[in-house]
């Protein structure tokens, strides 16, 4: 007889989002964090089910306030992304946004990761990339600036 006749098993999903805070972006800390879990879930980094790092964790990671994260978890719970269960976490709704099909994403990225490396290679750096970026997104995409500026 062995001595463990029967052993259990336990899955630990470990986190698949790393945040990054951009604090010259004019972007609330709380915004970036919620654009980050959507960005993951819409691109399949993140899926139902996933654990998101825990409040404590990203507090950690980035020290900031904690309230700034349960707000950011909060807003992403009101929207339908994130489910949080007590004790155990926040994780992705199974109901969240399903991701962009890799044949849609995945050819826009290797396309902009060439024209991120062109721009490099002719002595831009990031703000300048992003200055660039800003612009042809405000010609792509007029409505949304129109309605900031109507909401300003």
């Amino acid at each position: 007889m062995t001595p463990f006749p029967y052993f259990t098993s336990v899955i630990v999903k470990v986190p698949t989002i790393r945040f990054r805070l951009d604090p010259s972006s004019g972007v609330p800390t709380y915004l970036q964090l919620v654009h980050q879990v959507k960005h993951a879930v819409q691109y399949g980094m993140l899926k139902p089910g996933d654990r998101v790092p825990t409040a404590r964790e990203v507090v950690e990671d980035l020290a900031i306030n904690p309230n700034t994260v349960l707000k950011a978890y909060r807003e992403l719970e009101r929207e339908g992304f994130v489910y949080s269960r007590p004790g155990a976490g926040t994780f992705v709704a199974d109901d969240a946004p399903a991701p962009l099909a890799r044949t849609v994403h995945q050819p826009l990225r290797r396309s902009l990761d060439r024209w991120l490396a062109a721009a490099r290679a002719a002595g831009l750096d990031r703000e300048s990339v992003i200055a660039l970026m800003t612009l042809a997104l405000n010609d792509a995409f007029p409505e949304k600036e129109a309605a900031h500026e109507r909401r300003a």
